[in-house]
């Protein structure tokens, strides 16, 4: 009877000061920024607005890397990253004289710069946010080894040739990013979300309904960790991943592929990632401006209490209570009183959720405090509200809690139960819950399928699979039957 859920949990994000901080170490950006301050009058650029050749050495002399092999391309990949995120602005070069194509361009420093110092921690986020699009198409770029192979007699890129598909690059890689996302937050996913670069290969290759991945697949899998091998190592340096690489050892000469690892090799040296703090909010942003539905623990703290209880319907029950503790620690202690009044009332409803959110409304008031009593007295003799309002004064010792009439007894029994089934909680617990109540209340099925709620039929249905005694059960089916019946009529 499950209604439906969103695609992904809520995830608990690192506060904006914190990401800002993380982000501004990142070590792509901080070495596009201190290029983008050594850059100055004389800092000469292609037409693409790339450094002319003669700058790099300079370039990684600055950044300390002048006796590093690959000195000069880590200080062309900054750059770059500063020209797409604005630290700098290229000038358009002017045509020279001879006519050669050579014309160089300069550069003068960008607005973002200075924000990268001075400006809000959403301000720098926003720049973060743009480098890591730039890096993610770095990321889906092409590999070639000559490319002088591609360019024909006229001059242009022959495209075809690279049998490139950049939406499918980019769409895989999105797809990549988003199971590593759904792995992080998942609770049978890897304590300290680090994943195993083949596991996620697979989850990109291995078709869900397949038991045993024949040959072909396998390979499939080590092309798509070679090729996340390659894009990791890209993505890293920006602060979305920590990644551990591919051991090269494992390559093979003729394809410079690793396999897929045997049940007993050291799964590590196949590669590992994880999403940092950073790259958890960095995907979401990434998903959220794709129409992905990636909630976040905080979404609903100023939000009105329907759309409190709607939203956390389906939230693991850790994040529901830190986001019922957030709305109310928004309303202070003087607005408890309110805020369990607007509780209640969203509570109310006959729809399919509607036992989840008072099951939700419940916990709520659990965290509400004593302040919130005027309010729980107030729908004593509601029908829908008044069996959870006499459970939430018991709990806390309430003097004068009037006992509940029959129907209310028996309506709570099955909104419980219905919100149970809903929230697909533990089997065993379930099993539980159904036996204690029906054995509570002799002659428990002769009366349940009266009960005026929407889900009756349905909960007396589920009562009979679960029950383990055989005559419950028998006696379960058939008063659902009955309320069936009664529904009709």
């Amino acid at each position: 009877m499950s209604a439906e859920r969103p695609s992904l949990p809520p995830v608990r994000l690192h506060t904006e000061a914190e990401l800002a901080r993380d982000a501004l170490a990142a070590p792509l950006l901080v070495r596009a920024a201190r290029l983008a301050r050594w850059a100055g009058p004389e800092t000469r650029v292609g037409a693409g607005g790339e450094l002319v050749e003669a700058q790099l050495p300079a370039a990684a002399q600055h950044l300390g890397l002048g006796d590093d092999e690959d000195g000069a391309a880590y200080a062309s990949e900054a750059w770059r990253l500063a020209v797409d995120t604005g630290l700098v602005d290229v000038e358009d070069p002017e045509e020279d004289e001879g006519g050669n194509g050579e014309a160089e361009g300069t550069v003068t420093v960008g607005e973002n710069l200075a924000l990268l110092t001075s400006g809000s921690p959403q301000d720098v986020l926003a720049i973060w946010l743009d480098g890591l699009e730039a890096v993610h198409a770095d990321a889906t770029a092409p590999a070639f080894d000559d490319f002088a192979d591609l360019i024909g007699e006229d001059g242009s890129v022959d495209f075809d040739a690279l049998d490139w598909d950049p939406d499918e690059e980019a769409e895989f890689l999105d797809g990549v990013l988003g199971n590593l996302y759904l792995l992080t937050l998942s609770e049978a996913g890897p304590a300290d979300g680090t994943v195993p670069l083949p596991a996620l290969a697979a989850s990109m290759v291995v078709p869900d309904d397949m038991d045993e991945p024949t040959d072909d697949v396998l390979e499939q899998v080590s092309e798509a960790m070679m090729r996340l091998d390659d894009q990791f190592r890209v993505l890293e340096p920006i602060g979305i991943v920590e990644y551990r690489p591919v051991d090269e050892t494992l390559l093979t000469e003729e394809g410079e592929e690793a396999t897929p690892p045997a049940d007993d090799e050291d799964v590590t040296r196949y590669g590992m990632v994880k999403l940092t703090p950073l790259g958890l909010y960095g995907v979401r942003e990434r998903m959220l401006e794709a129409g992905v539905d990636a909630p976040a623990v905080g979404d609903l703290a100023d939000k009105g209490a329907d759309a409190l209880l709607d939203g956390i319907v389906y939230y693991p029950e850790e994040a529901a209570r830190t986001e019922i503790g957030l709305w109310l620690g928004g309303r202070g202690a003087d607005g408890t009183e309110s805020a369990a009044a607007e509780l209640l009332d969203a509570a109310r409803g006959d729809d399919r959720r509607a036992p989840l959110r008072r099951l939700h409304c419940q916990q709520a008031l659990a965290l509400a405090g004593p302040e919130a009593e005027p309010a729980v007295r107030a729908v004593l003799g509601d029908p829908q509200l008044g069996g959870l309002a006499r459970v939430w004064l018991a709990e806390r010792g309430a003097a004068d809690v009037p006992a509940p009439p029959e129907t209310m007894i028996f309506w709570l029994a099955v909104d419980t139960i219905a919100a149970q089934l809903d929230a697909d909680g533990d089997l065993d617990e379930l099993q539980g819950l159904v036996e204690g109540l029906s054995d509570q209340h002799s002659g428990f099925f002769d009366e349940a399928w009266r009960v005026d709620h929407p889900a009756t039929a349905e909960v007396l249905e589920a009562m009979g699979r679960l029950h383990s005694d055989r005559g419950a059960s028998k006696a379960a089916r058939k008063a659902a039957y009955k309320a069936r019946s009664r529904q009709k009529d």
